[in-house]
């Protein structure tokens, strides 16, 4: 009795804590992380402190999993309403809003304070600006603009530059155009995943740009203008001396192969064209960051 007892028990605290790791959208923290590397990488010297790296890596991952944790719990209506996302922790009841909330401010403001204690002034202020436009300005725009999107892909296109501004101490012209290409990559990728969910978004009460546009003519504009801007932008690293040769004719294949296929949705946006866009720019961001790093490496 005592040993089936302590199994629940068990259970019980493995699935609470497997329902915190949930909340943290770890897919996405991942990707965050990721994009800082490339960022440290590109604005450091061949010699850098491994934890220096550690800390500068933990508190942005911090913060990008606190902001999708308080994302979640000012959300939380909207997701229970919505076949996507009503099996989330908190609208499924596995996490109440009040320690979904405790949670998040945690993680935001541990991370922040880790950065500027362990990393320096500059990055902790971009990791702060980061979450407060993630959580106050892009979360309850969601309900109020359709262009909301193109507000969140801001805090979604600085962890580069906090990684960049971590590993020089300051922000050059240079770490912004690491901005600009995760800045543009997002809009296909995120109006590709508005197009398949648009559905739910209705039920949600997000006023998404897919919601009103029934013919997708709006958003494939939209899709069609970033796809075309990141071509030339993706190549600027190589034409301002910070990437090779390998990176231009690397990120030149792997641009115009986006542009294609965002063309190819934006001109007739189906959900078969916008699963295909979707997959593209999955593959896109983490293929082109491989060529930017490899192209980094010593020959």
């Amino acid at each position: 009795m005592k040993e089936n007892v302590l199994v629940r028990e068990e259970g019980l605290r493995g699935s609470t804590l497997s329902a915190y790791f949930e909340l943290t959208k770890p897919r996405i923290t991942l990707m965050v992380v990721l994009t800082a590397l490339v960022g440290y990488f590109m604005g450091s010297g061949p010699v850098f402190s491994l934890l220096h790296l550690f800390h500068t890596l933990l508190g942005t991952a911090m913060v990008a999993g606190g902001a999708s944790v308080l994302n979640q719990v000012v959300e939380r209506e909207a997701d229970a309403r919505m076949v996507r996302t009503q099996r989330r922790a908190i609208p499924s009841g596995r996490i109440s809003p009040e320690h979904g909330r405790l949670f998040g401010s945690i993680l935001g403001l541990g991370g922040i304070l880790d950065i500027a204690v362990f990393i320096n002034a500059a990055t902790a202020l971009l990791a702060a600006a980061t979450f407060a436009l993630y959580v106050f300005v892009y979360t309850p725009l969601k309900r109020k603009t359709s262009l909301n999107t193109l507000v969140g892909a801001i805090p979604g296109a600085l962890p580069p530059v906090g990684g960049w501004a971590a590993a020089s101490g300051h922000v050059p012209l240079a770490a912004w155009t690491l901005f600009l290409i995760v800045y543009l990559w997002q809009i296909p990728h995120f109006l590709a995943l508005a197009w398949l969910l648009r559905e739910d978004y209705v039920r949600g009460g997000f006023r998404m740009l897919t919601v009103g546009d029934t013919r997708g003519v709006v958003t494939g504009r939209h899709i069609a203008f970033s796809a075309l801007a990141l071509l030339p932008v993706s190549l600027a690293p190589s034409i301002i001396g910070l990437s090779g040769t390998t990176y231009f004719f690397g990120a030149l294949l792997l641009s115009a192969a986006y542009a294609a296929v965002s063309l190819w949705a934006a001109e007739r946006l189906t959900s078969v064209r916008a699963r295909w866009l979707f997959l593209a720019s999955v593959i896109y961001l983490p293929a082109l960051i491989a060529v930017m790093l490899i192209d980094r490496l010593p020959v």
